[in-house]
């Protein structure tokens, strides 16, 4: 069945539950981004989430905006704490995006706490993108972030600033943490009461390498039977009312998307367990 519409929040667009994560096209030719895109319009993917940050995927993006006007809603980050800084990113990002504008720019894993106080504070990056709002050259604000404190993070930054959505890490085994789940769901809470979108990373994490063998391009190691993609998958979008983004590997994309469209049902904890005992799955954050 079709990977169903979501109200991204209170920007107005109706976004797929699934965005594609456009990290996986930072080290590829345009070549391969190119049937990464036909992918996604084979799934009706219309939501694209990349960064300042991610290798050369804001210049593999931009031919598909050229060619395909209006068809996505465009996130990009910038990584810099600083207003100025922030400011030059936004600007080369748009330049390189070949656009006018983004949808939503995010602060970029905003976690550390001194970097989150300076980012956060006068003269910081949130002073740039409430500027760059104001100019229309982006539409919408974010935050992001990664590890085990994010979730109380992200809770304690919709206190400094109304941001338009959050983004962290969702999965069965980062939920075991009983600290990071009761401040998931506190800042679900909170951005439902706010009408802020919810997005989701990590859906298929499987364990950190660890000096395995490296075969692909994620930080971690993904899952990779479609069998066990299809349960993470289905995990993940059975939390109602939150997106989920792709895994960052274009090798990964079509298994991902394809368990998106087979969703039905949320698979039970009893069957999450088995899979995390039979291949032995680890949290990537302690």
């Amino acid at each position: 069945m079709p990977i169903p519409l979501l109200p991204f929040g209170r920007t107005g667009h109706q976004s797929t539950r699934v965005i594609f994560g456009a990290a996986a096209l930072g080290r590829v030719s345009q070549d391969v981004a190119d049937r990464a895109l036909d992918v996604l319009l084979e799934h009706g993917i219309n939501h694209i989430d990349v960064a300042a940050s991610y290798g050369d995927a804001e210049l593999r993006v931009a031919p598909w905006l050229k060619r395909y006007p209006d068809k996505f809603f465009v996130a990009t980050k910038t990584g810099r704490r600083r207003a100025d800084e922030a400011r030059e990113e936004l600007q080369r990002s748009l330049d390189r995006l070949g656009v006018d504008h983004v949808d939503l720019w995010q602060l970029h894993n905003l976690s550390d706490p001194i970097e989150w106080d300076t980012a956060l504070s006068p003269g910081g990056a949130i002073d740039a993108a409430a500027e760059a709002r104001s100019q229309g050259l982006v539409r919408a604000i974010g935050v992001t972030g990664h590890g085990a404190q994010v979730a109380a993070t992200h809770r304690r930054s919709l206190t400094r600033f109304d941001f338009d959505s959050v983004l962290l890490p969702y999965n069965y085994v980062t939920l075991q943490s009983a600290y990071y789940r009761d401040n998931f769901y506190a800042l679900k809470g909170a951005c439902e009461e706010r009408n802020a979108a919810v997005q989701t990373i990590k859906s298929l994490a499987y364990r950190p390498w660890m000096g395995r063998e490296r075969t692909n391009s994620t930080w971690y190691e993904p899952l990779q039977s479609q069998p066990e993609i299809d349960v993470a998958v289905h995990y993940a979008l059975g939390e109602p009312g939150i997106f989920v983004i792709t895994t960052g590997d274009v090798s990964v994309l079509p298994k991902f998307l394809e368990a998106a469209e087979r969703f039905s049902q949320r698979p039970a904890d009893a069957e999450m367990d088995r899979m995390v005992e039979r291949l032995h799955m680890e949290p990537l954050f302690v």
